[in-house]
């Protein structure tokens, strides 16, 4: 049995050249988009707003308040958390990966969860709007009370759910009150840019400010979430492109050494963090619910060289604070932290960032690395 909604929702509260360079662009997609979100339909599903359809704001159920600091749990390993298909997150936790939280790119109908995991629910969106089907994204709302939602996957990537900001904010809008209004108890997060950089904090102004412009509050956001990878952001090359609907003007051009850059990777850190408490999110928990490693041994990178980037990270995660940190945490800058992938049988190019083998059933090296890490602590750093 998994961990019982009332202590999720506690924490939750709580926390409130480029060869296979190329995988990002051209197969990366696919780990997320391969699988269809499942569900069953419900018989008494009501029609969700259209993208013409203007909801009062009044209509909205205000963000839950976040609980006191004094009720942070002391369990650290909810913070640590992975990614990837469900069969593989349960081998995973089957052969002892310690780890708090997962999610697996899909919105599921009573799913398998380990013993003591937490997962983060998702609804994919596209222009067209979300998916899957309004049906069965209520029955899963009705079958999962108290349950943490995350609207969408990486909506400024032109291969994942490649939505422009004004689109983006209708359906986070049309799927925020659905949410709410089934289940006042559920907490929201927005979808994870693929980095958080100047030009996906420019994407992201422009989903804030769309918001404010069509249903005049601000956006109303639970749980804010992010990926922090380091990916090249230039048209029809390898890493991310550029963002549906935006131009290039800020876009960053990393090199293929820059991947695993921890300096820029604890800068893009601070300077999203510092961006949300510029936007008036301060006070909302952040999850960072994918990041790693991208590219193939054969480009220059070692064994040794990841293993460090993702011990590197785990302290940054845990040890720093900072005034724009979340208040309810001691002012960490990030509460909850997800690695990519767990496993992946159909991307073998991705085996440096694998931390199990399904095969053999067993922890790969950096698995092992992630096990010691967690098992090491403890205490609350």
């Amino acid at each position: 049995m998994g961990r019982s909604p009332g202590r999720i929702i506690a924490i939750l509260l709580a926390l409130a050249g480029l060869g296979l360079i190329l995988v990002y662009v051209a197969i990366l997609p696919e780990r997320r988009q391969r699988e269809e979100p499942v569900g069953v339909a419900s018989p008494a599903a009501t029609p969700l707003p259209t993208a013409t359809e203007t909801v009062a704001p009044a209509a909205i159920p205000p963000t839950r308040a976040l609980a006191d600091a004094s009720e942070l749990p002391l369990a650290y390993r909810d913070r640590f958390g992975v990614t990837g298909k469900p069969e593989d997150v349960l081998i995973a936790a089957d052969i002892g990966l310690p780890f708090g939280s997962f999610s697996t790119w899909l919105m599921h109908l009573d799913p398998v969860i380990p013993p003591g995991a937490f997962l983060w629910q998702m609804i994919r969106v596209s222009e067209e709007g979300p998916r899957p089907s309004r049906a069965e994204i209520e029955a899963a709302i009705d079958s999962a009370p108290g349950a943490a939602w995350i609207i969408g996957n990486e909506p400024d990537v032109i291969h994942q759910d490649n939505v422009t900001p004004q689109r983006y904010a209708e359906i986070y809008h049309e799927l925020y009150v659905l949410i709410k209004q089934r289940d006042p108890s559920a907490l929201v997060a927005i979808g994870g840019v693929t980095q958080p950089t100047p030009l996906r904090r420019a994407y992201l102004d422009a989903v804030l400010d769309g918001y404010e412009a069509r249903y005049g509050a601000p956006m109303p956001v639970d749980v804010w979430n992010v990926h922090a990878f380091i990916l090249r952001e230039e048209r029809d090359s390898w890493g991310v492109d550029i963002p549906p609907g935006m131009d290039d003007e800020l876009a960053i051009r990393y090199e293929i050494g820059d991947h695993l850059d921890m300096e820029i990777f604890r800068q893009l850190i601070f300077d999203f963090r510092a961006w949300m408490a510029e936007r008036g999110y301060g006070d909302r928990p952040l999850l960072v619910s994918e990041y790693g490693m991208l590219m193939p041994y054969e480009y220059g990178f070692t064994e040794a060289q990841v293993a460090g980037f993702m011990t590197a990270t785990f302290d940054f995660f845990l040890k720093t604070r900072g005034p724009t940190g979340y208040p309810a945490d001691d002012n960490r800058l990030v509460q909850w932290w997800q690695w990519f992938v767990v496993d992946d049988d159909e991307h073998e190019e991705w085996r440096p960032t694998f931390l199990v083998d399904r095969e053999s059933r067993t922890l790969t090296p950096l698995g092992e690395t992630f096990a010691s890490y967690v098992r090491n602590l403890d205490h609350e750093p």
